[in-house]
């Protein structure tokens, strides 16, 4: 078993009458979400039903309102229960449909998941709009990953784990850089049952999700994946992508958007308060896995250390550290480049504060800032900075700027602690 940090939130949320709507990437672990819930229920006595799209015998409960109503009661009875519809995103119209059964009142709590697909095609969000509430369930965190590798040995003490034991920190880390957190990857044995599982996957991604979406083009769409990938956290030259794949701009920009929508990349786009002077509103992306982003580049389980796009791996790695630490907040992830080169990997954007960030995938002895940073600093003034690192944990002021220079384990803490997030 792998603790989820989300079971916690869905529990708390099973007395609620709204939709618990599930979403994520295919395999980051949904289905197995459901059945804990499930068992976890039935311990407390309380009736289940689940059904699963993907099972030809369940499908037939789906031909409609009626037909799902009438399975329901046949099985729960008339007094209520527990209701998981897995894999909705191949049901025609879910969000309509679900609302339908909604709004009828019925004694029942609805667990539902789905691709992004859903969203896409079927419009579920805007069909129950007041009716639901969406979790989301990425492939497993760092601090997932590590509590899971420890066997829960530190699970309420995973910085001060990270801080002491530099060797097995160091091990762990390496290790998720290479495999990322697809938990089916993590749970395997081998780096040919690695390999393996992770090919399954994406072969699945584009001959399930990525065609019910009506990509044609399969071929291209692969290759604007590779091409990200080796490209990540790098402005996006859309007609360049054009040009190469053979598609459209349109289309590129489409495919990417797909790409996001079924939860493979993640947009950043360019901060700046002077258009003029600082660059276009070209993008960036990042793999929202690390594990498809390496598999991408064909360079699944190649070992760190002889890799040359190391640190644009780790810049993945802190991105997605950000991403998840900043999910309930109202700030945003951008990056900043100026026309002259000058650039900072991210500026966390408070609206009222901005908080510049720079990526050094290196173990620094002591404080050293960049030319381009500090053009950030005396430009803009922030009152505080980060530059995250392997182990350095120091303090500068330049100017009226206070950095910190953190540990990347420590991200959390700082966010929480010193940026009053």
């Amino acid at each position: 078993m792998i603790k989820r940090k989300l079971l916690k939130e869905l529990r708390d949320h099973l007395s609620k009458k709204e939709i618990s709507l599930i979403i994520g990437p295919r395999q980051s672990g949904k289905t197995t979400l459901m059945f804990f819930l499930k068992n976890y229920l039935e311990k407390k006595g309380k009736k289940t039903l689940f059904l699963n799209l993907d099972i030809e015998s369940d499908r037939q409960f789906f031909a409609s309102q009626t037909t799902l109503i009438d399975k329901i009661q046949l099985e729960l009875g008339y007094q209520g229960g527990f209701v998981f519809l897995d894999e909705i995103q191949r049901k025609e119209n879910a969000g309509l449909f679900l609302k339908g059964i909604y709004d009828m009142g019925l004694p029942y709590k609805l667990i539902v998941s789905g691709s992004g697909s859903i969203e896409l095609k079927e419009k579920i969000h805007e069909s129950l709009i007041g009716r639901k509430r969406i979790f989301e369930l990425k492939t497993l965190s760092f601090e997932e990953f590590i509590n899971h590798k420890t066997n829960y040995q530190y699970e309420n003490k995973f910085e001060e784990f990270l801080t002491i034991d530099k060797i097995q920190a160091q091990r762990l880390l390496e290790q998720y850089l290479k495999f990322g957190g697809y938990p089916k990857v993590v749970l395997a044995e081998t780096l040919l049952e690695k390999e393996r599982t992770i090919d399954e996957i994406y072969r699945s991604y584009l001959e399930r999700d990525i065609a019910l979406l009506g990509v044609v083009k399969t071929e291209a769409f692969s290759n604007l994946i590779k091409i990200i990938a080796s490209q990540s956290g790098s402005l996006t030259n859309f007609s360049e992508l054009s040009s190469t794949l053979g598609i459209s701009v349109q289309t590129v920009k489409n495919y990417l958007w797909y790409a996001e929508k079924t939860f493979i990349i993640k947009k950043v786009a360019p901060y700046f308060k002077n258009i003029r002077k600082e660059i276009t509103k070209s993008p960036t992306y990042y793999f929202t896995d690390l594990c498809l982003r390496n598999f991408a580049l064909n360079l699944f389980g190649q070992e760190i250390t002889n890799r040359q796009d190391a640190g644009l791996l780790f810049q993945n790695f802190v991105f997605l550290n950000l991403w998840e630490n900043l999910k309930l907040g109202n700030a945003q992830i951008r990056f900043w480049r100026t026309k002259e080169g000058a650039e900072v990997d991210f500026v966390v954007d408070f609206v009222k504060e901005q908080i510049p960030i720079e990526v050094k995938f290196g173990k620094l002895k002591k404080t050293k800032i960049s030319r381009s940073f500090r053009s950030f600093l005396n430009k803009y003034q922030p009152q505080k900075a980060l530059i995250i690192n392997l182990e350095l944990k120091a303090e500068e002021r330049v100017g009226r700027t206070k950095i910190f220079f953190i540990p990347y384990y420590l991200i959390k803490s700082y966010l929480k602690n010193n940026l009053g997030f």
